[in-house]
């Protein structure tokens, strides 16, 4: 890796962390609007539906979205002849022979006409099967209502209505993040979309039918956006070697996006709407100590379908480099942070109303967890860009199987906290699996010396930090600051001798 690509991927590491930041920001005042205006239950409702629908809008995406960022950035000028086709080896066009007698004249290929094909292959059927699933949702919306304790079948008819524009915007904006620079990326998906999402849904006002959509009418700006930012589709190709890679990951994204929703749904099932709003306020809380982990993602999945899809030694070398790097960074800055959140979750959760503090301890789980998740960095992506995503579907459903046994055992008796004992459980299994996969195809050690410290040296100094606040204020607001207080000057020096580093 030259010098200037080393600066522009940290430089497209740095817009993704900070998009992460704001989107993080922008997603707990939606959680906080959400709850403040409809309450314990009204919240379980929406939630409900937008669990369902993301889902639904997940596993109608058939994995092209995934497929495209993997496909995409191998994707160089070659000297080829007229008629190209893409090889199952590395998505790369490859020689053949054209038309007309066999005639063997070569022209210069066109890397914007093959992510053209590529953008149309895999709009053409995902989208297709949103509006079957559209069409078959709001069919069957009463009976899901009665299901799902929901008290409006009309609220269901909407959100699966909504599912082929969130099909359409998902893969249209992957296509822009596979093909345009990080930032036009994170401006949409970062910060367009979860900003006009609080806005909106002050508008509506308590009614849930308009709180949803406040939700969904986002995503339209991020589909006109997306259509008029990414290749513009061209005739179909390759569909044997693109579909090949993409539905193994139709069904692990599926088991990804319903990872917490899963838990809501089951939650509401088993316990009840209050007990499905208590899991579903910690969930988001667990989820957004993700976004460190999702901004550095965004930024490096092209770089390491690049390098992973590389011959040579040395191209996988700096592919594992690249994780080593990258895993540090991850862990340096989302450990404190689910740390904080496991001790002073009530302070957290009371910013949702009265309540929510009863989710302290589902939180606290789940902030354990996820240290599991975040301490792994980008082991999934790196199994995804190197092309096996059966790997990554067994390791999701493993993860999804535990989670859903443990709920069925723990939600009936313990409510939100076996959700989130559940939940947990899924968590590690599905990292644990995805690490030794990802070992494999990087043929080279995940952790390393410099790992190691980092988590040791960030978790002694978040502890003893935590344990002042809990000391100087409890686990409310008082403790909290207290411990932002002692936890921000060391983290602003550490940043300043990085730097000069």
């Amino acid at each position: 890796m030259t010098l200037l690509d080393a600066r522009r991927v940290s430089r497209g590491g740095a817009i993704g962390v900070a998009g992460a930041a704001v989107n993080g920001v922008l997603g707990f005042v939606l959680t906080t609007v959400l709850t403040r205006v409809y309450g314990v239950d009204g919240a379980g409702v929406l939630f409900t539906v937008i669990g369902l629908v993301t889902i639904a809008g997940a596993v109608c995406c058939l994995g092209a979205d995934t497929a495209l960022m993997w496909a995409m950035p191998r994707l160089q000028p070659v000297d080829n002849p007229v008629e190209p086709s893409i090889s199952s080896a590395t998505v790369t066009p490859t020689q053949c022979r054209g038309g007309g007698g066999g005639s063997r004249a070569k022209i210069k290929n066109r890397p914007d006409r093959e992510r053209g094909m590529l953008v149309a292959t895999a709009l053409i059927p995902s989208i297709s099967v949103a509006v079957l699933v559209a069409i078959a949702g709001v069919a069957l919306a009463e009976p899901l209502a009665r299901a799902l304790d929901l008290p409006d079948p009309t609220l269901l008819r909407m959100a699966f209505g909504g599912v082929p524009l969130i099909v359409a915007a998902t893969v249209l904006m992957a296509a822009v993040r596979a093909t345009r620079p990080v930032t036009a990326y994170v401006a949409v998906q970062f910060v367009l979309v979860p900003l006009l999402r609080p806005a909106l849904l002050v508008a509506a006002g308590g009614s849930l039918l308009l709180g949803f959509g406040a939700w969904l009418a986002p995503l339209t700006a991020a589909l006109v956006i997306g259509a008029v930012l990414a290749p513009r589709p061209k005739k179909p190709k390759a569909w044997r070697v693109f579909w090949g890679y993409a539905l193994p990951r139709a069904a692990s994204v599926a088991v990804d996006a319903s990872s917490m929703w899963v838990g809501v749904l089951l939650t509401g099932a088993l316990s009840g709407p209050a007990e499905a709003g208590l899991f579903a306020a910690a969930g988001r809380y667990a989820l957004a100590g993700l976004l460190i982990m999702q901004g550095l993602r965004v930024a490096m999945a092209p770089h390491l379908s690049r390098l992973l899809g590389g011959r040579g030694a040395g191209q996988r070398h700096e592919a594992a480099t690249l994780y080593r790097k990258t895993t540090q960074a991850i862990v340096a800055l989302s450990f404190p942070a689910y740390l904080l959140l496991a001790v002073f979750a009530p302070a957290f959760l009371g910013l949702f109303g009265g309540d929510f503090p009863r989710a302290a301890g589902p939180l606290a789980v789940l902030a354990g967890a996820m240290l599991v998740n975040v301490g792994v960095g980008l082991a999934q992506t790196v199994l995804l860009m190197s092309g096996n995503s059966r790997g990554h579907l067994y390791a999701t459903l493993t993860g999804l199987a535990a989670n859903v046994a443990a709920a069925l055992l723990l939600v009936p008796r313990y409510g939100a906290m076996g959700a989130a004992l559940a939940w947990s459980l899924g968590i590690v299994a599905e990292n644990v699996i995805a690490a030794a996969l990802a070992r494999r195809a990087l043929r080279e050690p995940l952790s390393s010396r410099p790992l190691w410290l980092t988590a040791a040296g960030v978790t002694a100094v978040t502890g003893l930090a935590a344990a002042a606040g809990v000391v100087a204020g409890g686990r409310g607001l008082g403790g909290l600051a207290t411990a932002l207080a002692l936890l921000l000057p060391v983290v602003l020096v550490a940043a300043v001798l990085r730097g000069r580093r």
